[in-house]
């Protein structure tokens, strides 16, 4: 299956999904370029899809204040989206089934200050991001912040949730996947296994959108709906 072509797609969002967000010109157009390149700012190399032994992703860097997952392998992509149950009500929903749930996510502590005891991967659109061996923060991203997720030609936004041992890459709290998949069976231990997401965190202070996120949200679409427009500011902010 050949991956999308952004630039000449037409973004309507389904109609069953309120909260889908088409994708702007300078995101397509940033999707599109970078996935078929070599990564010239390599910051960190050697990680895993967790599906393919043979694809080695890096954390790029090759988009200013921008830190995003890719691989050159095939001709260029981007990565897949396995499923993390970790924090708060692990075991509901969809989740029951997540073989490596952990008790709490990596940024607990700071979430709590905001009413809440962690993240809820049933709610919150989390993303998975940072090894053992890299650190985010050493590129200046911030806890907490704001990501943009590129799945489904569709754009999500996500908060950098929590971190990942060990060398494998591109998971994503199940309310993050659902967004993204809905019609695919997704579940605590069925994800999406093609390497066409792409993953962007944004580093700086102003990525962090703190109070005004509604992190006691009952639903996934009320705390979409609360990160929007910071996401869209960093969007629009990308040359």
């Amino acid at each position: 299956m050949h991956p999308p072509h952004f630039t000449t797609a037409i973004w309507i969002a389904s109609a069953s999904i309120t909260f889908a967000y088409s994708i702007p010109d300078n995101l397509a157009q940033i999707y599109d370029d970078h996935k078929s390149k070599t990564c010239d700012n390599i910051i960190a190399s050697g990680f895993s899809d967790g599906e393919n032994s043979d694809t080695t992703f890096t954390y790029c860097g090759d988009i200013d204040n921008v830190v995003f997952l890719h691989s050159s392998s095939m001709g260029g992509q981007y990565d897949n989206m396995d499923i993390d149950c970790d924090g708060a009500n692990a075991n509901s929903g969809n989740c029951g089934n997540d073989p490596s749930i952990q008790g709490q996510t990596t940024f607990q502590d700071q979430v709590s200050q905001y009413g809440i005891s962690d993240l809820d991967a049933n709610i919150h659109p989390y993303v998975v991001f940072g090894n053992t061996d890299y650190d985010p923060q050493e590129s200046s991203m911030e806890p907490l912040s704001v990501m943009a997720v590129i799945c489904n030609e569709q754009v999500f936004y996500g908060i950098w949730g929590d971190t990942n041992g060990g060398d494998v890459t591109g998971e994503a709290s199940i309310a993050l996947a659902e967004l993204c998949f809905p019609d695919a069976g997704i579940s605590g231990d069925s994800g999406h296994t093609a390497d066409d997401v792409m993953y962007i965190g944004f580093t700086g202070q102003d990525a962090v959108p703190g109070s005004s996120a509604d992190w006691t949200a009952e639903s996934t679409q009320d705390f979409e709906d609360s990160i929007k427009s910071l996401g869209d500011q960093l969007v629009n902010g990308l040359a």
